[in-house]
């Protein structure tokens, strides 16, 4: 009677724990929720990054989301994608590229960073004034990204910094002057006529 009752106190405990770790893991994704569609829900948003792959890539600029649109600067090129074509022009070498808007061949990292919401576990810590997310991915998930620690504000989520691992290396990013909301659809519409003379066009989409 003594071992059933001590097998029964054990497996109330591992009940009871496993209860406990599946509350905070749904706390954790709901808040997460929260941080992701302030920047990619139908609002809009726009934020500064600075990458860091590593040490072998480093890079800067501002980025502009809303729903499946994008837009983004940096040192050597800028780009449009509203959602169904993407052009990039590369102002050094005066060349206006054009793709799918969801190809991985835009650049050669594009591929790289691939990932469901659905691919981790989630857990979050208080940081003194911020929140820490950390993200572990399930064995059988499909996407490239194992890991994902996400630091924001605890009061307002606003994002401050990420990194990111794919496969051994980490990517990480700054973030700064971020602002969710009161992004106009004509951001993301390319402005062709400003590419006209002097500029190489090259189509990819069939690539």
């Amino acid at each position: 009677m003594k071992r059933i009752f001590i097998l029964l106190v054990v497996a109330l405990n591992m009940v009871f724990s496993y209860a406990q770790t599946g509350s905070q893991q749904n706390e954790a994704r709901k808040a997460f929720d929260k941080v992701y569609n302030m920047v990619f829900g139908p609002q809009g948003s726009t934020l500064r990054y600075d990458v860091n792959i590593i040490g072998l890539y480093k890079t800067h600029g501002t980025i502009w989301y809303k729903g499946k649109k994008q837009r983004f600067s940096d040192e050597r090129v800028n780009t449009w994608n509203d959602g169904t074509t993407a052009y990039m022009v590369f102002r050094k070498k005066k060349t206006v590229e054009i793709h799918e808007a969801n190809s991985d061949k835009k650049d050669k990292y594009s591929g790289k960073f691939k990932f469901s919401l659905d691919d981790f576990d989630y857990s979050m810590k208080k940081e003194g004034a911020d929140l820490l997310f950390i993200l572990k991915q399930h064995k059988k998930a499909k996407g490239t990204i194992k890991e994902v620690r996400a630091l924001v504000d605890a009061k307002t989520l606003t994002p401050k910094f990420v990194k990111l691992k794919v496969a051994l290396f980490w990517a990480k990013i700054k973030i700064s002057n971020f602002k969710s909301g009161g992004i106009s659809d004509d951001m993301f519409v390319f402005p062709a006529k400003n590419y006209k003379e002097g500029y190489k066009w090259i189509d990819k989409r069939n690539e």
